[in-house]
């Protein structure tokens, strides 16, 4: 297949490595702007993947109107825009896949639907989501994770042609509940990180426990199956986002406690925001996103909210 993969920094370089490396033909693509393109240009690695000869390294997006599938790693509240960068090639019969996790905070329409709502409607948009760091492939250590889309056929070719004994693809049966599911695990790994910092490590099965039930309320009140939380796409991540010294939402969460700077993007702190504004609608209780949301946005004492946690009234666990 042609494929060209949109964006330039860990995850969509390791993408286009790893499918190039499984066969096939694939372009990334990376702005003239950006620090992590030019690295590539001039040394073909960005010190985890080394990049063969046969990955096309661009910064013309015309590489998609010749592309099958076009796949997208960017800031997921920057893929409107990109779509609409797209609008000039009038792109039709592709298939989308979307490789970032997230909620638009504008609007709160999920990623897919962002995708559909921006292109031809011959067009197919998937996601692939699930736990895995780059890291860990680049050194030969295999992962599950999930392709979903509400394209039957965009799903099955996807599985098939993506597949390898690197990375064990699921087909997704729940295109809300994997969104929701893996726009909030993010959400959760800065939680923990939080933890981390304030020297509450131990929490972090009670956060899993409770923090997995919390999501599958909302996907359930989304109109999702609340089973979903419980697979690949937010549980079936957790210790890859909440306990790995790669996570980027971990790392960033540890790092806020201790009013110490970190300036890798962390998409959870943009889907708190989404997430509330979610639940909102749906009146869905989501006591864990909105303390980690008075930390982030209200300057909330970490520790407080924990207490205020632990003073709810009691419940039943299920």
């Amino acid at each position: 297949m042609k494929i060209t993969v949109i964006g330039c920094g860990r995850w969509g370089t390791f993408i286009a490595w790893y499918l190039d490396k499984i066969g096939h033909s694939v372009s990334l693509y990376g702005r003239k702007s950006s620090a992590h393109m030019q690295k590539l240009i001039e040394t073909r690695t960005n010190g985890l993947v080394e990049l063969p000869e046969t990955l096309h390294l661009t910064n013309s997006l015309d590489a998609v109107k010749d592309s099958d599938v076009i796949v997208i790693s960017v800031n997921s509240q920057g893929l409107r825009g990109l779509m609409r960068e797209f609008q000039p090639f009038e792109l039709k019969n592709k298939i989308f896949v979307l490789c970032m996790k997230g909620v638009e905070i504008e609007t709160g329409m999920r990623l897919s639907q962002v995708c559909a709502a921006e292109c031809d409607s011959s067009n197919a948009v998937a996601v692939w989501v699930g736990p895995g760091h780059v890291q860990e492939f680049a050194a030969g250590v295999p992962n599950c994770m999930v392709i979903d889309s509400d394209s039957e056929d965009a799903k099955k070719t996807l599985v098939e042609s993506f597949g390898s004994d690197l990375i064990r693809f699921y087909y997704g049966q729940d295109l809300i509940g994997n969104e929701i599911g893996a726009a909030a695990k993010n959400v959760v790994g800065i939680a923990a990180g939080m933890l981390d910092g304030l020297g509450l490590s131990t929490l972090k099965g009670a956060l899993m426990a409770r923090g997995t039930r919390e999501i599958a309320r909302l996907i359930d009140a989304l109109g999702g199956n609340e089973l979903s939380a419980y697979g690949l796409c937010h549980l079936g991540d957790y210790e890859a986002t909440l306990f790995s010294p790669y996570s980027h939402n971990r790392m960033f969460g540890e790092k806020f406690v201790k009013n110490e700077p970190y300036t890798d993007l962390a998409e959870g702190y943009y889907a708190v925001d989404a997430l509330l504004r979610l639940g909102k609608t749906v009146s869905a209780d989501l006591p864990i996103c909105r303390a980690v949301y008075n930390v982030l946005y209200k300057g909330e004492n970490a520790h407080d909210e924990v207490n205020v946690l632990f003073t709810r009234s009691i419940k039943n666990e299920f």
